[in-house]
């Protein structure tokens, strides 16, 4: 089994590719013209540093192996190596989705068991 990535995007958003059947990006991945991916160890900082305006999201578990050359990893924050996706993210790809909430003390609740 391959590692998974994970992609975090508005629940909303999520739920519009859900009905198309395929997800083409959300804001950033648009304008770049890659879907933005990281690992489970690269979570909590892309959380901070992208999404600490939002109170929701969906944590998206992609499996690897769907992807040929259009998934490469690229150079990013801290020098770090994260997966960015040059297609369409199809739903036959997606092994599970989850609900992210902020606790108590605003701070992300990210699974217990995520793979990594």
């Amino acid at each position: 089994m391959s590692e998974p990535i994970y992609k975090l995007v508005d629940p909303r958003v999520w739920a519009e590719a859900m009905s198309a059947g395929v997800f083409k990006g959300a804001g950033v991945d648009l304008e770049d013209g890659y879907i933005h991916f990281s690992t489970a160890e690269q979570l909590p900082g892309t959380l901070e540093k992208w999404f600490a305006d939002f109170d929701r999201l969906a944590l998206i578990e992609v499996d690897t192996r769907h992807f040929g050359d259009e998934l490469v990893w690229e150079k990013a924050r801290g020098g770090d190596l994260f997966p960015h996706l040059y297609d369409e993210l199809p739903m036959i790809a997606v092994r599970t989705v989850r609900l992210l909430r902020k606790g108590d003390e605003g701070g992300w609740l990210l699974p217990d068991d995520l793979s990594s």
